[in-house]
């Protein structure tokens, strides 16, 4: 999971993607980079760390132009190096920088097709890299353009973004810039992760900018046009004008269904933010309702009593209120977050999130002692987050520690950007529920369930806008069902895990070299 943003039209290009990457940064914390472009060429300037500590005042007055491009990382693939970190650049054809959410599940296959039969050598670990040439290649077989043509024609894109959708298997939304042609976003045929599109009245015309979630448009002032829709590629051009395309998989076969991830409105997306039409705080007031519906059945099933309803800051919280309201239990603020302290779950080892937790949250222990505790998470993954808080309310005093998520139970590896490709790892994996509660050490640990979760989601999208209900939710890794082909799931996994085991190490804040763009004269990129 990732944050990108791309913006064209506007002369503060990197400032707002470096504004824009500020309100995504929920979306990664491993790292950051922008890309800009004018006529001196390409400027970058990339690093490991937070979007703030990576960008400063000096170093975005160096993105110069009206075209820029922006990534927040959160390593699902590839090393913690500066080498993995986006966005990526190619030389040819005309010069292309690209960012990339989601994950490609046979990126092993596509990387080896590219080493054998196109001779490339692949420079990263990313599978960012492996789309960029792919998309390249595509271009490079483009026909030249006629007399009175632009050089750069919608269709070459098109038939270019047609053979990734024919190849590329996994979840992706896309953000590359072209030299002196344009902007380019794309998201994959079933449009597991989010990608939405926004305009601005500037004096000379309209600006444009595509982001991962609506948050970081009207951050900024631009107006949404819409989300882009699964298998859509857009291309803004340098004048303005936006060309549009839903392209098929294949010249015989329709669309594929839209299978957006249920996780972007249980965990990853900000509250403010609209996924594909859904309001995602409406979603989690949804997810609060209908699992005090649930609970309430289990109160005389298993005699289960709560005298305080408990959030785990912060993603919970919407949830927490609007159970506490469903079941009339007093709602309390009394898990203290240190917010200095990176979200836990995006932590790239164990070890990281057990002591993530220690430091993160901070129990008021004068509103604990003595007190049946229902704590309410968004969800339970691998089990370390909600083991160690679970022991910490105990050590607080709670006389009873009950657990509640807002997500049903996660049992299958996800290939489309969430880290967990190795089903191993996840605590609901081959356990019922007597072994989960005593794995965690909890009273009690209850779920939302499947109908439950499709219900806050449709119900939070309103008539007016349709929303969800002409998509059914990606939940494989609730119910196994996977929207694409996964047969190479398992050297993904392991290709993961043996990047894990890489050390990560720690860069200074600050701006790498690369190349400029070809035939530039000017300032190479920062």
């Amino acid at each position: 999971m990732c944050g990108v943003v791309g913006l064209i039209g506007t002369p503060d290009a990197a400032r707002e993607a470096f504004l824009g990457l500020t309100t995504l940064q929920h979306r990664g914390q491993d790292a950051a980079g922008i890309l800009s472009y004018d006529t001196d060429g390409f400027h970058r300037v990339k690093n490991l760390g937070l979007v703030d500590s990576v960008f400063t005042r000096e170093n975005i007055s160096t993105l110069t132009g009206n075209l820029a491009i922006g990534h927040a990382r959160y390593a699902t693939i590839g090393r913690g190096d500066l080498g993995d970190v986006q966005p990526f650049l190619i030389s040819y054809p005309f010069g292309i920088g690209m960012a990339h959410n989601g994950n490609i599940v046979n990126v092993g296959e596509l990387a080896d097709d590219l080493k054998v039969r196109a001779r490339r050598h692949l420079l990263t670990h990313s599978d960012t890299e492996v789309v960029l040439n792919f998309f390249a290649e595509g271009l490079s077989k483009a026909p030249p353009s006629q007399p009175g043509e632009s050089e750069l024609q919608f269709e070459a894109i098109c038939s270019s973004v047609g053979e990734i959708y024919k190849r590329v298997n996994g979840s992706y939304s896309i953000v590359t810039l072209i030299a002196d042609q344009g902007l380019v976003a794309f998201r994959d045929p079933n449009g597991i992760r989010p990608l939405v599109w926004g305009s601005r009245k500037t004096e000379t015309g309209r600006a444009h900018m595509i982001a991962s979630e609506s948050v970081a448009l009207n951050f900024l002032g631009y107006e949404i046009e819409r989300d882009i829709a699964p298998g859509e590629v857009v291309f803004i051009d340098q004048q303005g004008k936006v060309f549009s395309r839903v392209l098929p998989i294949s010249e015989d076969a329709g669309q594929r269904p839209h299978r957006p991830c249920m996780f972007e409105w249980i965990y990853f997306a900000s509250p403010e933010s609209i996924i594909d039409k859904v309001p995602v705080y409406g979603a989690r007031i949804g997810l609060g309702k209908y699992l005090g519906r649930s609970i309430r059945k289990l109160i005389a099933e298993r005699g289960i009593e709560a005298d305080i309803i408990v959030p785990v800051p912060e993603t919970s919280r919407i949830a927490a209120i609007a159970l506490a309201e469903e079941l009339g239990i007093p709602y309390r603020e009394v898990l203290i977050k240190n917010r200095y302290i990176k979200r836990t779950f995006i932590l790239d080892s164990q070890e990281k999130r057990q002591k993530a937790v220690n430091l993160k949250l901070s129990p008021v222990r004068s509103e604990i002692q003595g007190k049946r505790v229902l704590l309410v998470d968004d969800s339970i993954v691998r089990g370390t987050t909600s083991k160690k808080i679970i022991e910490l309310v105990r050590q607080a005093g709670a006389s009873k520690v009950y657990f509640v998520s807002t997500c049903p139970p996660i049992k299958n590896p996800c290939y489309y950007g969430i880290d967990f490709p190795n089903g191993s790892e996840l605590i609901a994996a081959g356990r019922d529920l007597a072994q989960i509660e005593k794995e965690l050490g909890a009273d009690a640990v209850i779920y939302q369930d499947i109908e439950g979760l499709q219900a806050a989601i449709r119900e939070a999208s309103s008539e007016a806008t349709g929303g969800i209900q002409n998509a059914t939710p990606c939940m494989a890794c609730l119910d196994g069902k996977y929207p694409s082909d996964i047969s190479a799931g398992a050297r993904f996994a392991a290709s993961r895990a043996q990047d894990r085991k890489q050390p990560n190490p720690n860069a200074s804040p600050g701006s790498i070299p690369a190349m400029q763009s070809p035939g530039a004269t000017g300032p190479k990129e920062n």
